[in-house]
């Protein structure tokens, strides 16, 4: 399998693994919806005090080459999938959530009879209302190391969502 393929799958069970543990659905997103930029669904079951039923929209990049600080994950996202991210005029949430991954894929995955732990990690960053930008093929995004793409993290983005709206 192609290398940025596998990275892709790879992805794609990260975050099944965060969403269903955090009791949301997780749907791929078919191809129209792919070409706009986004490649997840997770939803929820609309409460009580819900606005609607929850839904937020997920572009997915896997790397094991971003740069990182005490503060920050580096990542040069193309210009079409900033716009995409950027709209500020959206019905639906949009994210964008960078899984890292050890340059080796044989250290993806350690399991045991106890765990099954998939490694590294994925951080998220809402780019809803940030500037346009003069660059010709890519912006670099900083996502707050603290902003991990957790069961904590989405319970809380479907939540604002949930009672506001929006992110």
């Amino acid at each position: 399998m192609d290398i940025n393929i596998q990275k892709e799958e790879f992805s794609y069970a990260y975050i099944y693994a965060i969403v269903s543990a955090a009791g949301y659905s997780f749907q791929i997103a078919n191809r129209p919806l792919d070409i706009g930029g986004i490649d997840i669904i997770i939803s929820g079951e609309e409460q009580e005090y819900s606005l609607y039923p929850p839904r937020l929209e997920v572009q997915v990049k896997s790397t094991s080459t971003a740069v990182i600080d005490n503060e920050f994950v580096r990542y040069p996202l193309k210009l079409k999938n900033y716009n995409e991210l950027r709209k500020s005029k959206t019905l639906v949430p949009k994210i964008l959530v960078i899984i890292l991954l050890p340059d080796n894929p044989e250290e993806w995955v350690n399991q045991s009879e106890e765990e099954l732990c998939l490694r590294r990690c994925g951080y998220w960053l809402s780019l809803r209302g940030q500037p346009e930008t003069q660059n010709a093929e890519s912006v670099t995004v900083y996502l707050p190391r603290q902003q991990l793409f957790t069961v904590s993290a989405v319970k809380n983005i479907i939540e604002q969502i949930e009672t506001r709206g929006k992110l």
